[in-house]
């Protein structure tokens, strides 16, 4: 589908849901957690270094392999997915033209450097491979005679083996996959490591009881196998086991657009309270920032802002922190990525 007819057809998916009731979510709330500490933080000029006439549209998604490489899913002309090596430098595109590549929404690495795309556009998960082919795909995109509207006239559809507007991926150790299906359904989806349907909790229509999920937007696993859920539209991380049993609820950070998960061995929560991609007005001062947590919910410090400078944030909607003190950001709003250097290695840079 051409980009402009995509575009047509997401414009046409929201309007649609509107006028049957369905409202986009507005995730644009101040953090309860007051007087918390300030880490500092630093952000690396000039990061990435893209070839020439080659450029980022919306950063959706980024993640890094055991080598450092990092993968950045974007939203421009069309979705591409780039590769650059620890530096910065570009390396290759990942499934240029590829059927499933519609509309951007994360990349993911597994602890095998499989990368994982998921495509809101086409209601698909892909695996691919470290050499970048297509090995798995979860979910079936709408054939394109019918289009992506065709979604949104029935109801959605609370199925083992279809999305609606999925929003990203997660496993545990043993290789399980975790799917958060987040627009138009409200669920987290778990399937075996072949892709062999398990379970789910939430439904087909949002809401914000225990085991209910409202705008479940972005997930991650500790080393324990248990899966922390971003859902965003009930302001809170939702915190399940492996048999998706729900153990833990954090409802003072804020609307999490995204989440992000230490490798440890001491393992570190990272939760962004994201400026929406609206940029309602009234947001930039109640946002921006990103904290940071154990894993039992304690917050132990705050960093950022909403804006564009250099270690502000525009709609963090991509978040590897793979390396120690050292995150990875990719932004909706403000057309980037950005490297960011936290607490310790923040100092040693000058930090704010």
């Amino acid at each position: 589908m051409p980009r402009s007819a995509g575009l047509c057809a997401a414009a046409a998916l929201i309007t649609t849901a509107v006028l049957a009731g369905v409202q986009p979510a507005l995730a644009q709330s101040k953090a309860k957690a007051e007087n918390v500490p300030t880490i500092p933080h630093s952000s690396v000029p000039n990061f990435l270094n893209l070839p020439a006439g080659l450029y980022l549209g919306e950063g959706m998604g980024v993640a890094r392999n055991s080598q450092g490489h990092i993968f950045v899913y974007t939203r421009s002309g069309e979705t591409r997915m780039f590769e650059f090596d620890p530096d910065g430098n570009f390396v290759r595109e990942i499934g240029q033209g590829l059927y499933g590549f519609e509309f951007a929404h994360k990349v993911r690495v597994d602890s095998e450097d499989n990368i994982w795309a998921v495509d809101e556009g086409t209601n698909t998960v892909m695996k691919f491979n470290p050499q970048g082919r297509v090995v798995m795909v979860l979910g079936a995109r709408p054939p394109v005679v019918e289009g992506v509207v065709a979604t949104v006239n029935q109801q959605p559809p609370d199925e083992k083996y279809l999305f609606s507007r999925p929003t990203d991926v997660t496993w545990d150790a043993q290789g399980n996959i975790f799917v958060t299906d987040g627009y138009f359904n409200h669920r987290l989806v778990k399937y075996d490591r072949n892709g062999i349907y398990v379970g789910q909790v939430g439904s087909v229509r949002a809401g914000s009881g225990p085991d209910e999920l409202n705008t479940p937007h972005t997930v991650a696993s500790d080393a324990r196998g248990n899966i922390y859920v971003g859902d965003r539209g009930n302001a809170r991380v939702q915190v399940f086991n492996n048999d998706l049993r729900l153990i833990a609820t954090y409802d003072n950070v804020g609307n999490p657009w995204e989440i992000c998960i230490t490798p440890g061995p001491h393992q570190y929560l990272y939760v962004s309270n994201s400026n929406p991609d609206s940029q309602p007005a009234a947001s930039w001062a109640i946002t921006g920032e990103i904290d940071k947590m154990e894993l039992d919910g304690t917050i132990l410090g705050r960093f950022g802002s909403s804006g564009k400078n250099l270690g502000q944030f525009q709609t963090i909607h991509g978040m590897d922190c793979s390396v120690p003190d050292e995150l990875i950001v990719s932004e909706i709003s403000a057309w980037r990525v950005q490297k960011i250097l936290v607490g310790d290695k923040a100092a040693m840079d000058g930090g704010r």
